[in-house]
């Protein structure tokens, strides 16, 4: 059998990622050959243990992290910093300390300072998810012809992110690697811009009159449902992901309010060139995904 990539391999934190990489680590066998998880509360290391998902489940992320070569921080972003100084101490000599945050200079920010020295700092952003939450949420297909974006900072040691990046070709990503700064604008647009807009919809409806609410719910159509989907997600990974990537976020935000202003006012005065052309433009952006296998 092929030796495995890691001897160790920690998961901190083991929610829809992490427990779709433990599955996967499982299914495969070439990953690791020990897993060992650590989460916050009891009932959810009794799950994970339910689960087999892990070889050890324990409660201290410092007792977790001891003799792993591989570290993966699964937890919302906004608990990183927290996260890191408890494991410091412990992380062995040649580690490689990684991530699955979906903002990045916020995670280099946190994170890169309480990194010691002799062990190697590759934070990575696996582009797959669901609405779903928890371990049992997670399937080891997960990763599957999405794309791991990996951002080393400067002086990262090669062959360390040469294995973070065979870890994720492992779990089928194709993998790219990416200038932190460039990382985070591309997902404001892409993915944390479209969660703020679908929150602040059903808000709205929310907030409707009773029975124009109830008339929402039985008569919602494709469009609305899918915003409920991606409402659905987990109110403290978006949280955080919002709060650290504040500057992108706000950009994409302005420049969107201005473009549906503009496209309000097009629906107001018939500009019908105007919206034929915002239509026409969203479907060529449809096309273009399928195109690329990414629809």
């Amino acid at each position: 059998m092929t030796e495995p990539l890691f001897r160790r391999l920690a998961l901190i934190g083991v929610g829809l990622i992490g427990s779709s990489i433990a599955r996967l680590a499982r299914r495969r066998g070439d990953i690791a050959g020990e897993i060992v998880a650590t989460a916050r509360t009891e009932r959810t290391r009794a799950t994970v243990e339910r689960l087999g998902l892990a070889d050890r489940v324990l409660a201290d992320p410092g007792a977790t992290v001891e003799g792993a070569d591989c570290v993966i921080l699964c937890t919302p972003v906004g608990a990183y910093a927290d996260v890191a100084a408890a494991i410091a101490p412990h992380l062995a000599k040649d580690a490689i300390l990684t991530d699955v945050g979906s903002t990045k200079q916020s995670v280099i920010r946190d994170v890169g300072p309480l990194v010691p020295e002799g062990v190697h700092f590759v934070p990575a952003h696996p582009v797959a998810g669901t609405e779903h939450s928890g371990p049992e949420s997670g399937f080891a297909e997960l990763f599957e012809g999405r794309y791991a974006i990996l951002t080393p900072p400067p002086g990262t040691d090669e062959a360390a992110v040469e294995r973070i990046a065979e870890l994720w070709r492992r779990a089928g990503s194709m993998v790219e690697v990416m200038e932190p700064g460039h990382h985070d604008r591309v997902m404001a647009i892409v993915s944390h811009l479209p969660h703020l807009i679908a929150f602040t919809i059903c808000g709205t409806a929310d907030d409707l009159q009773d029975q124009s609410m109830k008339d929402v719910l039985r008569f919602a159509a494709s469009g609305f449902r899918d915003f409920t989907r991606i409402a659905a997600s987990d109110p403290v990974m978006w949280r955080d992901i919002f709060l650290n990537n504040r500057e992108a976020l706000l950009e994409m935000t302005q420049r969107f309010t201005e473009d549906m202003t503009a496209m309000a006012r097009a629906v107001r005065w018939g500009d019908n060139a105007y919206i034929e052309d915002k239509i026409e433009r969203g479907r060529r952006i449809r096309r273009s995904l399928i195109a690329i296998r990414q629809a």
